[in-house]
């Protein structure tokens, strides 16, 4: 989609659907500001609009250029936020379908954000809306997609054009992981996965490097490998690097990926219905990792990031890995293996170990890892965990900050050290899981056994993919953490300009 913008007043914008975004205060009467250029058809429908969020007005307007115009609300002018922003765009996304829209114009007006950010947030909102996946569609819908997308701004131009084209790149790459996670498994196993990132890497100009089995064993990553017995597909170890001339930090943010890129649960066998049926997802902290480092890429942050991409398959094949095994991790920790299910936290963990080698400032991992943090927070926000020391409540500060921002919102849970006497074994160090109690929590006390440097968990389970549609985030797929991750390096490299 391209996206551009424009100066001439908003009668002028030629577009298939004009889409402006009014408050509940500028709902009021009979909207006389928009009567003189789109005619009576907006007078007449003024009574029918309300200006709350989530409302929207289709019109066929008398004057101006615009063949249709929708009224979309933005409630409250003192409470307009990114995400209203983001919301209506994508409400305007769902109109231009409707309606075939080719050309769609949005006029970006004088709100409480500030015109950069309101701009990103439209474009955002709106790319994000349109998204569809029909890859495996042999016969698609009847409907037209948008091919080009206008701001309208009034001022502050320069800004709206800066905001608009980090949107565009941003929703781009949320766009690319989202693809990955909604490809069938046998399009990404781990080779095929790794194969998708040394095109990604190509195309946007960062770094891949791709392990195979025989540098992973020598490594001693005994997660990954133990995990990987039951499947045909030979497992991969994928490391990403953005590492641009003007970085602002000497050592990097680490960003670490769950990809399990089909989990049956082993010889822990899921059921199929509302489980393992939708497992092709369990590698949406990849796919998160990927999409941050295309954007990085894209948007030439001043930042050094690496990501660290564990791949397998866990399949209940004649070698799997049974309850009762104990596996010596890359740390050279043993863990007693008590579910197999439980098996993101043995990759993560390996890549966390490994994360070490770096010296980073800061490693921040995704993972589709509990059904804990699902039934804790829902779909609406991740769980966010980390070491309680002296540095806990900035990097929860940071990552919230971010989150409220983009809408991807993380919720933090306690990390006492109480909860590590769940996962202690009677054989091992550790045992793999730590009981029905606070899942998601003993899940991050296992993790946090491999790492020593500053670290976040993401348990993304929840918000990464979706039975049930929301806005600007559709079935399947949301891309999960791109967003919320570009955002806080975006920040994080501010606070490091000199």
């Amino acid at each position: 989609m391209k996206v551009s913008v424009t100066t001439i007043s908003v009668a002028e914008l030629d577009v298939d659907l004009l889409l402006i975004l009014r408050t509940r205060e500028q709902s009021d009467g009979a909207m006389s500001d928009l009567t003189s250029g789109f005619g009576g058809a907006v007078r007449r429908a003024a009574p029918d609009f309300s200006g709350e969020p989530g409302v929207s007005l289709l019109l066929y307007p008398e004057t101006g250029s615009a063949r249709r115009v929708a009224l979309l609300g933005l409630g409250a002018a003192d409470g307009v936020t990114n995400e209203h922003l983001r919301r209506a765009a994508a409400e305007g996304a769902r109109l231009a379908r409707q309606v075939k829209a080719e050309t769609v114009g949005i006029s970006v007006g004088d709100w409480s954000v500030d015109a950069e950010d309101a701009s990103q947030a439209l474009v955002e909102g709106f790319i994000l809306g349109s998204y569809r996946f029909e890859r495996y569609r042999t016969k698609h819908a009847e409907e037209a997609s948008v091919q080009r997308l206008v701001l309208q701004a009034v001022d502050k131009d320069k800004a709206v054009r800066r905001g608009a084209e980090r949107g565009r790149v941003v929703a781009e790459c949320v766009c690319s992981a989202r693809d990955l996670v909604n490809l069938s498994p046998d399009e990404k196993t781990p080779v095929l996965l790794s194969r998708a990132m040394e095109r990604s890497a190509k195309k946007y100009g960062y770094l891949a490097s791709v392990w195979d089995r025989a540098l992973i064993e020598e490594e001693g990553m005994g997660g990954l490998l133990a995990v990987n017995r039951g499947s045909v597909e030979p497992p991969t170890f994928t490391v990403l690097e953005w590492m641009p001339d003007n970085r602002r930090n000497e050592h990097p943010v680490v960003l670490v990926g769950k990809g399990i890129t089909f989990d049956t649960g082993g010889l822990s066998l899921k059921e199929t219905e509302n489980s393992m049926d939708a497992m092709k997802s369990d590698m949406a902290g990849a796919a998160a990792v990927i999409g941050v480092m295309e954007a990085v890429a894209r948007l030439e942050l001043p930042v050094y990031v690496v990501g660290l991409i564990p791949a397998t398959e866990n399949r209940p094949g004649e070698n799997a890995y049974v309850p009762g095994d104990v596996l010596r991790m890359h740390s050279g920790k043993t863990v007693e293996v008590l579910n197999t299910d439980a098996e993101g936290r043995l990759i993560l963990a390996d890549a966390l170990s490994y994360a070490k080698t770096y010296n980073p400032e800061i490693v921040i991992d995704l993972a589709t890892l509990t059904g804990a943090a699902v039934v804790a927070l829902g779909n609406h926000a991740a769980a966010l965990m980390t070491s309680e020391d002296a540095g806990a409540a900035d990097r929860i500060a940071a990552l919230q900050v971010a989150g409220e921002r983009t809408g991807e919102r993380v919720h933090p849970m306690p990390m006492y050290e109480d909860y590590a006497k769940q996962i202690e074994s009677d054989v091992a160090d550790l045992k793999n899981i730590g009981g029905r109690g606070a899942g998601a929590i003993t899940a991050a006390k296992f993790l946090e056994a491999f790492v020593s440097y500053p670290w976040v968990h993401l348990d993304i389970a929840g918000a990464a993919f979706l039975r049930k549609e929301m806005p600007y985030r559709p079935v399947g797929g949301t891309g999960f953490g791109v967003r919320l991750l570009v955002e806080y390096l975006r920040e994080y490299a501010d606070r490091r300009r000199g």
